[in-house]
């Protein structure tokens, strides 16, 4: 059985209450998933879902995501092992973001990197400007062995 949404409603009340879930994609056809570790809550990545990413996630309790540089569907860790298994998915109050809390399998890494996080970097100011600082050295994996062959995100 395929998992299909129906249009949210244009009641506010329904849309904030209990009972379907209608995720409000936006014009390109995509809601925002935040992504969080289910142990310790630590923020690992932000990606893109259409409505296929989203039923397939649902579904199959691993996520999965669209990618908009490759114009594409993509299962998260297909290709490093890193695959994210969703223990809840919660959804904003006018159901136009997701919010995944998962549990990593193999380096424990979510950054195509070899990083846990995807934000391992913080800004700061500096001369009027600013700049990256990298907060996070530890790589969990060598990027260049599991993605040879592959583009940066592990497809080929």
């Amino acid at each position: 059985m395929t998992i299909t949404f129906e249009a949210p409603s244009s009641d506010k009340a329904e849309l904030e209450g209990d009972g379907a879930f209608t995720p409000r994609f936006d014009t390109d056809g995509l809601v925002t998933a935040v992504v969080t570790d289910i142990r310790d809550g630590e923020l690992l990545m932000v990606a893109h879902m259409n409505a296929e990413a989203l039923a397939l996630t649902v579904e199959t309790g691993v996520a999965h995501y669209y990618s908009r540089s490759r114009a594409k569907l993509w299962k998260k860790g297909e290709t490093s092992g890193n695959l994210q298994t969703v223990h809840e998915i919660r959804t904003d109050c006018d159901q136009d973001a997701v919010w995944l809390k998962v549990s990593m399998s193999g380096h424990d890494a979510a950054c195509h990197t070899g990083r846990r996080s995807c934000f391992y970097r913080a800004v700061k100011k500096s001369d009027g400007g600013a700049v990256l600082e990298i907060q996070d050295q530890q790589r969990h994996f060598d990027p260049e062995h599991v993605y040879s062959g592959h583009d940066e995100t592990g497809k080929r």
